[in-house]
């Protein structure tokens, strides 16, 4: 994964480039940088900012070209959108009409896509500490499967159908011990990874699993890891894999799927982000003839480049380094203070990209050393208190990791198609914060008796 904030600023894409490799975006002589055809100008006027802004067209067209890759090669796949990496409404609606279904990783994840009309047989549930509670109504909803990652948790979902008079689908996920070679955070599929099952004991477990009267195992899943942008990592988890269908098959189970996970990455510096056709030609050719079914869950992938966060200069700071105050904070966009990612940075106004630029340090004003989008970044030398600029590339774990420290409300989001556009949360406000919370009766009476205790 690139550095964050590289020691050597120059190797980081200009204004130009980074416009130029987002082809929703353009910048118009009048109204400035358009996404989706929509001036920004206009959507900060009106929903304020930091602002979410999600674009359909351009999630639609990340959700066929992925689809077309795996059609190109006689390849039939279940596409399950890995919703943790944005989980609003509208997004789940586009991806169902794209004919996706969803991986899930909480029991909340499941009630949010049934809500948005995902069928149950389009749900597969991930993640390594479901609740009984989520595993009964994983079973009383009959989901596709629930990838299950340990010994404990293949009993325990067990006990939960018997008691609720059902079988339920399940897979192994598999810890094939493999190294995603992305960041530290975001590996998955390495032995010490919480993740999974480790790969030689999930051979032995699938034998056992034969006796369990209310599981019934349909195949093996993984997950290597995320942003991942060379094939090899692919390649030795999927082999990794069908060695153990072979195997399992070899002892006389049936071994009817493959869940091949997601992870495919995306270019957010300068990562050469493979496409689609990548994935597809690494499966194809490790799993392609086992005769199994195939299935992935792309996240980030389709949903990143989909994202902006617009914010506004609170203010201008000149000294060594001059830092560009703005309105989006860590609690918004928590991607660089958690991973210290690369986030794009771009500038509205019409005339900017043919400003002379300067090293901004670009921070948000939450009370924390860490609230940092970028240090060095080339922006407009003029950039100045009341300006817009967009982080590029927000869409996956943006939104659905903000929080509200430091009192600050979740911001607006904004869905943008073709010209049009619609506000699809709207900016909280803090007394509905406050309003969420309760002070007991007793603490009063015990303000108003100071001698009490």
């Amino acid at each position: 994964m690139s550095a964050p904030f590289p020691s050597d600023p120059s190797t980081d894409p200009s204004l130009l480039d980074l416009l130029a490799s987002r082809p929703s975006l353009r910048m118009d002589v009048r109204d400035g940088l358009l996404f989706e055809g929509v001036p920004l100008h206009v959507i900060a006027a009106a929903a304020g900012t930091p602002c979410w802004i999600t674009g359909a067209g351009t999630l639609c067209r990340r959700a066929q070209a992925l689809k077309s890759a795996f059609e190109a090669r006689g390849l039939p796949v279940s596409y399950h959108f890995a919703m943790k990496s944005q989980d609003h409404q509208a997004t789940l609606t586009i991806l169902r009409q794209c004919g996706f279904g969803v991986d899930i990783v909480s029991g909340g994840e499941m009630q949010r896509a049934l809500h948005a009309g995902i069928p149950s047989s389009g749900i597969v549930f991930s993640g390594v500490g479901k609740s009984d509670a989520e595993l009964r109504a994983a079973i009383e909803h009959d989901i596709a499967q629930v990838n299950v990652e340990s010994v404990e948790e293949l009993y325990r979902l067990d006990e939960m159908a018997r008691a609720c008079g059902k079988v339920a689908r399940a897979a192994l996920r598999v810890n094939p011990d493999v190294d995603a070679q992305t960041h530290d955070k975001i590996s998955t599929g390495r032995a010490g990874d919480k993740f999974g099952i480790e790969h030689r004991r999930a051979v032995t477990l699938y034998g056992e699993a034969t006796a369990l009267k209310n599981v019934r195992l349909v195949g093996l899943a993984v997950h290597l890891g995320s942003q991942m942008v060379t094939a090899e990592p692919f390649r030795e988890g999927y082999t990794r894999l069908a060695e153990m269908v072979r195997e399992l098959r070899a002892l006389g189970h049936t071994v009817e799927s493959v869940d091949c996970g997601g992870g495919l990455g995306i270019r957010y510096r300068d990562e050469i982000a493979p496409a689609p056709d990548m994935l597809a030609g690494v499966i194809a050719e490790t799993l392609g003839n086992l005769d199994v079914r195939l299935s992935i869950e792309p996240g980030r992938w389709l949903s990143g480049p989909t994202g902006l966060l617009l914010t506004r200069v609170i203010e201008t700071k000149a000294g060594n380094p001059d830092f560009a105050v703005i309105d989006a904070a860590m609690n918004d966009l928590a991607r660089p203070a958690l991973y210290e990612s690369w986030h794009g940075i771009l500038p509205v106004a019409p005339t900017a990209l043919q400003a002379d630029t300067k090293p901004w340090d670009v921070v948000g004003p939450v009370c924390e050393s860490s609230d940092i989008f970028a240090r060095d970044r080339a922006l407009p030398a003029s950039l100045n208190r009341g300006d817009l600029v967009v982080l590029l590339d927000t869409g996956a774990y943006g939104s659905v990791m903000s929080s509200t420290y430091n009192t600050r409300p979740l911001a607006a989001q904004v869905l943008v198609d073709n010209g049009r556009w619609d506000i699809i949360r709207q900016r909280q406000t803090v007394a509905e914060l406050i309003a969420a919370e309760t002070v007991p009766a007793w603490l009063e009476q015990d303000s108003a008796n100071p001698a009490h205790g």
